[in-house]
């Protein structure tokens, strides 16, 4: 799995890893996007890490190179996001970068991502790189700049999701692809043999029994008749201590050889030319689609 980018620092993970090691759930709350960009010309990673904790709601936004070395990084700390509305302003040895946002009117769900009445804006000498939320008229007026759009592709998503035995998300796994519920389901109290069932719109596309031979491993599923190859680690589940988190990852496989060896798996038919045609692109681009979730069990 790709790493994080590096100004995430010790939060770039990889799918074996167990996480952060702090054991305060309430710090956990926290969903991170990452989007590759160009910048005039340069290849870009944009970074974005949404936050809840007793504190309140926070934002960081960080930017790295093709490198990985880090452009700029901006932190919205819980405690000043009662300033709802606002922009930071600055300078890179390549140009001027505008970060801009406007959470005055946004409505949260349970996570701590907006779902909607937001922007958030990230533009490099006034070309809009990264467009987040549904209010783009008053952030292409605040970045003062026609309405183009960006060119950023949505490439990974990093969430802590909790539960005793049902885990629930959501998740598109390719940019601007059908968003789907993603249900894992596993019982380890008291099971002599548990089991791990993964369901995607409620559908099961994927269940492995003698859950203590088999605590980590990958299978690949199909979703809108794309492969996506899943990797589970719930050996703190199992035989770590109570605070300890299992680990999921979803990876789209976007390789020509995956791809084509899967075409034997499904109906070719089921395939639309919206999908095929977004995949060929993607694999021009090299990219796939990682989604990577740390399920805590509630108390």
């Amino acid at each position: 799995m790709r790493d994080f980018p590096s100004c995430f620092g010790e939060n770039g993970v990889q799918v074996a890893d167990s996480s952060s090691s702090g054991t305060n759930k309430a710090a956990q709350n926290l969903v991170t996007c990452v989007y590759q960009c160009k910048l005039h010309g340069r290849s870009c990673l944009i970074t974005v890490t949404w936050t809840k904790n007793l504190m309140g709601q926070g934002l960081s936004v960080a930017i790295d190179d093709s490198t990985n070395q880090c452009i700029c990084r901006v932190d919205i700390k819980p405690w000043l996001f009662s300033k709802r509305k606002g922009s930071k302003n600055l300078d890179s040895d390549s140009g001027k970068i505008d970060i801009s946002w406007d959470f005055s009117n946004a409505k949260f769900g349970s996570g701590p991502e907006p779902v909607e009445d937001f922007f958030l804006a990230v533009a490099f000498n006034k070309e809009m790189a990264l467009l987040l939320g549904d209010m783009k008229k008053e952030a292409y007026k605040k970045i003062d700049n026609s309405p183009v759009d960006s060119n950023a592709v949505f490439i990974a998503k990093r969430e802590h999701i909790f539960g005793k035995k049902f885990y629930g998300a959501k998740a598109q796994f390719f940019d601007k692809g059908q968003m789907h519920d993603v249900s894992i389901e596993c019982d380890t109290v008291d099971l002599k043999d548990p089991s791990l069932v993964i369901r995607i719109d409620s559908k099961t596309v994927m269940q492995i029994k003698r859950l203590k031979w088999k605590f980590r491993g990958n299978h690949t599923i199909l979703v809108d008749g794309l492969p996506v190859e899943v990797f589970w680690d719930v050996h703190n589940w199992l035989f770590g201590n109570s605070m300890g988190n299992a680990v999921f990852m979803f990876q789209t496989c976007l390789s020509s050889e995956k791809f084509w060896a899967s075409q034997s798996i499904f109906d070719p038919s089921k395939l639309s030319w919206s999908y095929s045609h977004q995949l060929r692109e993607y694999q021009l681009q090299g990219l796939g689609f990682s989604l990577v979730l740390y399920a805590w069990k509630n108390e």
